[in-house]
């Protein structure tokens, strides 16, 4: 055998499947096993080998298990149980050959046939038990239930049936080792944000490619009005990976709060120092969020750094997940400042809380802000708080700010009064071109004239005065 070949054969499929060198070794020894125990065994036995990988020597030995009397079910019991259970009919088939039927049938190590007083009762079989009478004699501190190792012959030429059942047991092996693989490799990733390509769309199902399998995102797990597009890059959350019938199933999430949490944790550098630290996430998907975060070190301003530098941070977090608006708020110890902070941006009053459920009053003109559109923002903010929240409105507090504000709209409105007093004259000019209701344009016009008649004659008056005075000086 070329070792140098054999072993830069483990190592590529060990860097190509994910599978460590020693689990391939392992494969290899149980499919020679296999193998040996095809041409050269017999039925029942326990055939264990191991390859060295250095020098190439190969090592076989049959496993023996100690048993005694009160561990082996009489033949008669047996017998019985196996006529109760045989049934035979018309339909009833032995097609294909015992050889073909012995290779796909399941030889368990320890038979189990029954238990009596809590006690596993097997059938003996020579090739697979030995008696502890005949075991003391070959090992003397040996008791029921140990294991006794005999060494066999070596063999190394194998037949074509043995050789296709080495093969098929290193494939099959192989291939339980890649899963194994992928679901631990993505059970660690649980809870985590991932990067994958959308592969493809069946019905409201999602397939992502998330690099050696395939993520399932359900609808109820998708941003409600998203698109998904094949081959687009989305950000993913781990919600859960377990073994299904075809392999790792790995399903995924959008929707999460969890989400927000995660993406934040990549945006913002000071929540991996733990100097800032999230509390609590209330979420509705692709419409609001409410974050609460507290720092855990004087100085710094957690709000501030969550929004960052002209809002990037937040704002690279609205734009992955669609535009949904986010709330930041600041954690506090009091309950009831806690509250007042949830339901930003409206403006609270008072707190009052009771055993289960805080009531809060807010003013008259802010009540349709705190309930938000569609008790939006009251909802999100009994998630984050974790308490039942009451809101009403005190409609005295809302006059007051009424009057208070109808006082400085009239100081602001006194100096624009005070000008049109200056000219009177003006006014009632401009308020004499303006027609009553009910009066016709003639008659208006003839008003006008009547109105500039006594005008012309003052003039003329004052002319003549003029006149007779400069007459009586000559």
């Amino acid at each position: 055998m070329d070792l140098k070949a054999f072993t830069a054969a483990i190592s590529q499929i060990s860097e190509e499947k994910g599978i460590p060198e020693e689990v391939i070794l392992e494969t290899i020894e149980t499919a020679i096993a296999a193998a040996y125990k095809k041409d050269y065994g017999k039925r029942g036995q326990i055939i264990r080998a191991k390859l060295d990988k250095e020098t190439g020597k190969l090592k076989l030995w049959q496993i023996k298990i100690v048993v005694d009397e009160s561990m082996i079910r009489p033949e008669e019991e047996f017998a019985e149980g196996e006529e109760a259970g045989h049934v035979e009919g018309p339909g009833a088939s032995h097609a294909g050959p015992p050889a073909s039927r012995e290779f796909r049938r399941a030889e368990p190590e320890f038979e189990d046939f029954g238990e009596e007083d809590g006690e596993k009762k097997v059938r003996f079989n020579p090739e697979k038990h030995i008696m502890f009478d005949e075991a003391k004699e070959i090992k003397k501190r040996v008791k029921p239930g140990d294991e006794l190792v005999f060494d066999l012959e070596t063999k190394e030429d194998f037949g074509r049936i043995a050789a296709q059942t080495a093969k098929q047991v290193i494939l099959q092996k192989i291939r339980e080792a890649e899963r194994e693989a992928i679901l631990s490799e993505f059970q660690d990733k649980q809870d985590q944000v991932i990067s994958g390509i959308v592969q493809r769309v069946e019905g409201k199902t999602v397939f992502f490619d998330i690099g050696k399998t395939t993520g399932i995102m359900l609808a109820r797990d998708q941003i409600p009005y998203e698109s998904y597009k094949m081959g687009q890059r989305f950000r993913i959350y781990v919600v859960e990976a377990q073994i299904g019938p075809k392999g790792p199933q790995v399903y995924l999430s959008r929707s999460h709060p969890k989400m927000l949490s995660r993406l934040f944790e990549l945006e913002v550098p000071e929540i991996a120092t733990e100097s800032i630290v999230i509390k609590s996430v209330a979420r509705e998907p692709g419409e609001r969020s409410k974050i609460a975060v507290e720092a855990t070190q004087e100085g710094i301003d957690p709000i501030g750094s969550m929004v960052g530098q002209r809002g990037t941070r937040v704002s690279a977090v609205i734009n992955e997940l669609g535009g949904e608006k986010i709330d930041i708020i600041e954690w506090n110890e009091d309950v009831e400042k806690f509250i007042a902070n949830s339901l930003s941006p409206a403006k609270v009053l008072v707190v009052e809380v009771e055993k289960n459920r805080a009531v809060v009053t807010v003013a008259d003109d802010q009540l349709s802000l705190a309930i938000g559109k569609g008790g939006q923002n009251v909802r999100l903010a009994a998630k984050l708080t974790g308490w039942k929240i009451d809101i009403k409105s005190r409609e005295t507090e809302e006059i007051k700010e009424s009057a208070e504000e109808k006082k400085t709209d009239a100081a602001k409105e006194k100096p624009k009064k005070a000008a049109p007093k200056r000219g009177p004259a003006s006014t009632r000019e401009s308020g004499a071109g303006e027609p009553r209701p009910g009066e016709s344009g003639r008659e208006k016009k003839e008003k006008e004239d009547s109105s500039d008649k006594p005008k012309t004659k003052k003039k003329k008056t004052k002319k003549t005065t003029k006149k007779t005075e400069e007459k009586i000086q000559e």
